[in-house]
């Protein structure tokens, strides 16, 4: 269940139609500000809208290693399948899904890193949760259509807004402007009675200062595992003006999904016999036969709303400011068999202590706040100053919508009830500096300052306030214009979660980043290599275990480290041909790791990193006889991994070996329509048994999330 979970009690509605009302007032009033300027030269705008996330992306003249995905490169296998998934063969990215084809729950790793790690931005707005740190993309379907670029910066990377800046950041841009009225209407199905079915247009630029564009989608699936379907349902909506100097965009956009649990997984067993078998919603009736709740859901819904003003004061200086909200609300619904009565706010009838229900889980949320920076910039230095505050209010509630005996219970009785607040505020300079005509100097400096409060069963009674001071620093050296080589390091602290108060008194994590690479670029060539050191103190590392909302189980392992190389190219091999080959090879450890063998605190020294794989390996072979048309193959190997982090043979993943074929062809038409694009992607076209993730909770009791076989997706747009 997504565990995105703050709610203002009592100001929320207050301070939710503030907001509207100030976010209605601000555009409005920009707009008729600068209605009256004469039709100006837009040539700069581009540049102005990359300020959005200038504050956060990064080039080749920052030390830090990243990879750019672009418009183009998202819609060739854009037919359904979440975030993710079609960042699945970037450098060092392990993806899986719970559903076992990519609709619905999606998870990545970047390093071995959990998505906790993972620190994702929405034009510089944070997406994480709040208290999770976690990423749910099934709040969010399809929303790889409203995209214009993405990147990803592997380790520490520069300062980012939000909780999970630790192991990487992925930081998403939306739909630019368009300066000409544009349409499309796509539709893709495949296997699983997967379809996505889309809409989108913009104006262009009216009175060559204002855009509205906008997109729904709607997306379903049965899911490869059994009853792992989706419904899931997506808007956007984005109005822009455009000035010489100015840029003000305001966004709405969200979605609602309905998804039925599948996150319990399946043991060896049954892997071997039934591998597609889910658990969720299983009970046995008052005839003792085995039957399955046909609601065993996750429901939501998440809308965001965004506000952005960009302004080029002078040719040195840019400045952003931005207002956000976001708002969710759902819960996630369980059939319970003999459930304790006490454990639901049930007093006993007579000698029945236990009884069958249903009950829901509830969240009530609301995130807002503002970030903001200043640029400037010259020939040999460019200087970035900001920062951001955030605050994260939230109901956490359960109600027994049925029971069995229901003893004194009255219809819509909560039988917990608890709110938690998170208030999270930074600010940060950053530096690129150019020393001579080869070497550039690189400085960031981070103050981050986070309050969390909690009451709850679950949480116990939390107040606890952390100061984080994260500095990084490095040097870039332009060899000869082909070749550059980088080194930095980077210090970064991080707070726990609400699910590591939940599981014991977790301190927060430190991390010491060391990496040094090499970029070299020809017409036809490219090549990165980049080692890494991550030497973490109390890291919070994931023990294997999942708890009743799917959500991991982390404890501090004491002193780990991380230490790596990736290696990514693209190389022209024709006119035609074109190959991307990139690997990691890495060795990932506790040091002096202490574990309860038996009932005895045992050091069983240096163990491996649960759910970290020493080689990952991918590739992307293209045949493109004509611009509009293009073959790909794409493969993935990821070695064997553990699940524990007690180095046993009884929790660990099998390597695997994937490969997809995608392809795409667009012609030009005389019609009404511009043009026609045909997608199809083939998933796993070897089908190859494989297993993506798992759980291990120790005791042999392991369990295994099968992805699925041979599959299917094919897609139609229409662009007018």
């Amino acid at each position: 269940m997504n565990t995105i979970i703050f709610s203002c009690k009592g100001a929320k509605a207050q301070n939710s139609n503030f907001f509207r009302l100030f976010s209605i007032l601000f555009f409005l009033f920009s707009l008729v500000s600068f209605s009256q300027e004469k039709q100006k030269d837009t040539t700069k705008v581009n540049q102005l809208d990359e300020v959005l996330v200038s504050a956060i992306r990064v080039t080749t003249k920052t030390p830090v290693t990243f990879s750019n995905v672009s418009k183009e490169e998202l819609a060739q296998r854009n037919l359904g399948q979440d975030i993710p998934v079609l960042l699945n063969y970037l450098p060092s990215v392990v993806t899986t899904t719970d559903a076992g084809n990519g609709v619905g729950y999606t998870g990545i790793r970047v390093r071995g890193s959990d998505a906790t790690r993972v620190n994702v931005t929405i034009n510089g707005i944070p997406y994480n949760d709040s208290e999770s740190h976690g990423t749910y993309w099934v709040n969010m379907p399809d929303f790889a259509s409203s995209l214009e670029s993405v990147q990803l910066q592997r380790g520490v990377g520069t300062s980012t807004n939000g909780a999970g800046a630790f192991g990487a950041s992925l930081n998403m841009l939306t739909d630019t402007y368009s300066k000409k009225g544009t349409g499309e209407i796509s539709s893709s199905f495949g296997s699983f009675n997967t379809n996505k079915n889309t809409v989108k247009f913009s104006t262009g630029l009216m009175n060559d200062h204002f855009e509205i564009a906008g997109r729904l989608s709607t997306l379903e699936s049965d899911g490869y595992v059994d009853r792992a379907s989706s419904n899931l349902k997506s808007y956007f909506l984005q109005g822009t003006y455009v000035g010489k100097t100015t840029l003000i965009k305001a966004l709405a956009f969200g979605g609602t999904e309905k998804t039925y649990q599948s996150w319990n997984g399946i043991d060896a067993a049954t892997l071997e016999t039934d591998r597609t078998f889910n658990s969720a919603g299983m009970f046995t009736d008052e005839f003792g036969q085995p039957r399955f709740y046909d609601n065993e859901t996750d429901n939501y819904q998440q809308d965001h709303y965004q506000l952005h003003w960009n302004e080029k004061v002078s040719e040195n200086w840019s400045t952003n400011l931005a207002f956000h909200h976001t708002m969710g609300k759902g819960y996630y619904e369980n059939y319970k068999e003999d459930a304790d009565m006490s454990d639901y706010g049930l007093q006993a009838i007579g000698t029945k202590t236990t009884t069958d229900l249903i009950r829901q889980k509830w969240l009530d949320n609301d995130f807002y706040g503002t970030t903001f920076s200043a640029n400037y910039k010259n020939e040999k230095l460019d200087v970035i100053l900001g920062g951001g505050w955030n605050k994260y209010e939230g109901d956490h509630f359960g109600k027994v919508i049925w029971a069995r005996y229901a003893s004194q219970s009255e219809l819509g009785d909560r039988y917990y009830e608890d709110a938690a607040t998170k208030g999270d505020g930074n600010v940060f300079a950053k530096a690129n500096y150019q020393i001579t005509e080869k070497i550039s100097l690189f400085g960031d400096l981070q103050l981050r300052n986070v309050h969390y409060k909690a009451n709850s069963w679950e949480t116990g009674v939390v107040n606890d306030n952390f100061n984080f001071f994260n500095p990084k620093a490095g040097l870039n050296y332009d060899i000869n214009g082909k070749n550059k080589l980088y080194f930095s390091y980077a210090k970064a602290n991080r707070e726990p979660n609400r699910t590591d108060y939940e599981n014991g008194s977790p301190k927060p994590e430190k991390l010491n980043d060391f990496e040094l690479g090499w970029r070299f670029k020809t017409a036809k060539s490219q090549l990165n290599v980049n080692g890494y050191y991550m030497r973490y103190k109390d890291q919070l590392v994931l023990t294997g275990g999942v708890d009743d909302v799917g959500s991991p189980i982390r404890q501090n392992s004491g002193d780990s480290y991380r230490l790596g190389v990736e290696v990514d190219a693209t190389l022209k091999l024709s006119k035609n041909w074109t190959i991307a080959p990139n690997f990691t090879v890495s060795s990932n450890k506790n040091v002096d790791f202490i574990s309860d063998v038996n009932g005895t605190l045992t050091n069983l020294g240096d163990t491996n990193i649960a759910y970290s794989p020493n080689f990952i390996a991918g590739n992307m072979l293209t045949f493109s006889p004509m611009p509009a048309f293009r073959l790909s193959l794409l493969s993935k190997y990821v070695s064997e991994q553990y699940m524990n982090n007690i180095d046993d043979a009884s929790g660990k993943l099998k390597d695997y070996f994937v490969n997809d074929f995608n392809a795409s062809y667009e012609f030009s038409t005389k019609s009404i329509f511009k043009s026609i694009v045909v997608n199809a992607l083939a998933n796993n076209i070897f089908n190859v048994d494989y297993v993506s993730n798992g759980a291990d909770y120790g005791g042999g009791y392991v369990y295994y999330y099968p992805q699925a076989g041979a599959n299917f997706l094919v897609g139609l747009t229409l662009k007018f």
